[in-house]
């Protein structure tokens, strides 16, 4: 079992499904054998989301496989996980989903130079479908561009 030093697990999704309003930056309250999951990047972020519950910020239906050599002390793979934010942070956030349409979304998980898992997070707004096709001829204008600068 191979063990990376950098972990960068993506949401590749959620870039296509919304527009962010707000990034930051939060840590995660994990046990044992979920950060050795971890750093062998056996965790899945594309169907989770974040959610209030009494006032603490958590990242729900994220995904994390079980550590293979844990015993009885292995995790949950689908558990509700703390996240840990300054008060002030919590309290904009909270503020600002209470506007219609507005959803926390995780972007990014990682493990930074200490060794502590972060998440990025963002605050945002579901799409429109003519937004989705704007950014899919966008990307293809971009990529056809790329192309052709390529060639010459």
């Amino acid at each position: 079992m191979k063990i990376e030093k950098t972990v960068n697990i993506l949401n590749r999704r959620a870039r296509f499904e919304y527009e962010f309003i707000e990034e930051m930056e939060a840590g995660m309250v994990l046990t044992g054998t979920e950060i050795k999951s971890l750093r062998s990047s056996k965790a899945s972020i594309t169907e989770s989301f974040c959610q209030f519950i009494n006032g603490e910020l958590y990242i729900i239906n994220m995904m994390i496989d079980e550590y293979k050599l844990g015993t009885f002390y292995n995790h949950k793979t689908k558990r509700e996980r703390k996240l840990l934010l300054h008060k002030k942070e919590l309290q904009k956030l909270e503020k600002k989903l209470k506007d219609a349409g507005n959803t926390i979304i995780p972007l990014k998980l990682y493990i930074n130079d200490r060794g502590k898992a972060k998440v990025l997070i963002a605050l945002g707004r579901g799409k429109k479908l003519f937004d989705k096709r704007e950014s899919i001829k966008d990307r293809e204008n971009k990529r056809n561009l790329d192309r052709i600068l390529k060639k010459s």
